[in-house]
């Protein structure tokens, strides 16, 4: 990876991207040092150093660094079984039959976090594309679309 730019985000900006964030959108407080790092591939927006977002097509996805370090915000959880964790931890997509548990409050388009079953501890960032409720009834198909996963080159990022 290689980085092409690294400079300060004026605070409308940093509002505009709180806003798009949502419910992550309390991953950078007011008092915050909000960089954005531009690379080859990503742009990231470092907070206070840390590469808490990731610039997906332009629009900001938390990462698992992010979620780690505020386990507070683990909202909109997807739990999948031990079955699933390697395809997940590859980058697959997740499947609705891989999925035993997921919170009713998911809607269609969500951030979630994707968890195992026996640890809880977060394996990937996704979007959803059905409903949590969906998600556990469901015996077929695609459920969540993966953006990124743990040892991808998002989680590997040294700065």
């Amino acid at each position: 990876m290689i980085i092409k730019k690294r400079y300060y985000l004026k605070k409308k900006r940093i509002k505009e991207i709180k806003n798009e964030l949502g419910y992550y959108g309390s991953l950078i407080n007011n008092k915050d040092k909000v960089e954005v790092l531009e690379t080859d591939d990503y742009n990231y927006i470092l907070v206070n150093g840390d590469p808490y977002i990731i610039m997906i097509d332009n629009i900001p996805y938390p990462t698992l660094k992010a979620i780690l370090s505020n386990s507070d915000l683990e909202n909109k959880k997807v739990v999948v079984d031990m079955g699933a964790v390697r395809f997940v931890t590859n980058g697959a997509d997740i499947m609705s039959p891989g999925i035993v548990e997921a919170d009713d409050n998911i809607e269609v388009g969500d951030i979630v976090v994707i968890e195992d079953v026996n640890n809880h501890k977060p394996l990937a960032i996704g979007e959803s594309l059905i409903t949590g409720a969906e998600m556990v009834e469901s015996s077929k198909g695609k459920a969540i679309k993966s953006l990124h996963f743990v040892g991808d080159d998002i989680w590997n990022l040294e700065i």
